[in-house]
């Protein structure tokens, strides 16, 4: 699954010769010649993926759309209250106080200490959280992996192992969902049938909306 792009508007037009992406500040356009196939259409985009995540990046910094303040607080995909954050000098680079809702981050290097706890408190609760689902909806997996790609949300192995992108944990809950739903369904079809999204729709109603959503919310600037 891919991540930090918007949702890709498809032209289908008749004098169109080839495949022509276009990425501008607010969307990005694909037209598409009339004779195309669906899979043509799918594999042009996955080819292009890198360059357009990178040429969307350089487009939001280049409008400042993007705000290069440190959050005052973190809202968590498991948390019923966002942590209130503050920097300050100190040992650790993180320290959090879950009694009181409470991340201190050293203000040594703020921003990529923040990421630092973000992909610590994903290792160790997405896991958790897929285990649960897994039982919830009955999907069976293999093992589940954390990391941290630039171009995936999550994927799943022809063995059935799945990995999360860690920062799933900066969306809300729904949305974590949507995507432990989306791997764990490959356990059962490993392609993107009309089956598979059956599957999906049979644990996750409005996938959807989530879907979308998924795509056009940008990454905060110091997780990139």
């Amino acid at each position: 699954m891919t991540q930090n792009l918007p949702e890709i508007q498809i032209t289908r037009k008749l004098r169109a010769t080839r495949l022509r992406l276009r990425v501008e500040p607010t969307q990005i356009k694909l037209t598409v010649p009339q004779f195309c196939t669906q899979r043509q259409v799918q594999e042009f985009l996955k080819q292009s993926e890198q360059w357009m995540i990178e040429t969307w990046q350089k487009q939001q910094e280049k409008t400042g759309q993007q705000d290069r303040s440190l959050p005052a607080e973190l809202k968590l995909f498991n948390l019923e209250q966002p942590l209130q954050v503050v920097y300050k000098t100190q040992k650790n680079s993180f320290i959090l106080d879950e009694k009181n809702h409470q991340l201190f981050i050293s203000d040594r290097q703020p921003e990529s200490y923040l990421k630092t706890f973000v992909i610590a408190y994903a290792k160790q609760h997405l896991p958790i959280y897929l285990q649960k689902l897994s039982c919830e909806i009955g999907l069976c997996y293999g093992e589940c992996t954390i990391r941290q790609p630039k171009t995936r949300w999550g994927s799943c192995s022809a063995k059935h192992d799945i990995m999360l992108n860690s920062g799933l944990v900066l969306f809300p809950l729904e949305i974590a969902r949507y995507v432990a739903v989306h791997e764990l369904a490959h356990t059962k079809h490993f392609d993107h049938s009309a089956n598979f999204w059956t599957e999906v729709e049979k644990h996750d109603a409005d996938f959807r909306p989530h879907r979308k959503i998924l795509k056009s919310s940008p990454m905060p600037w110091w997780w990139n």
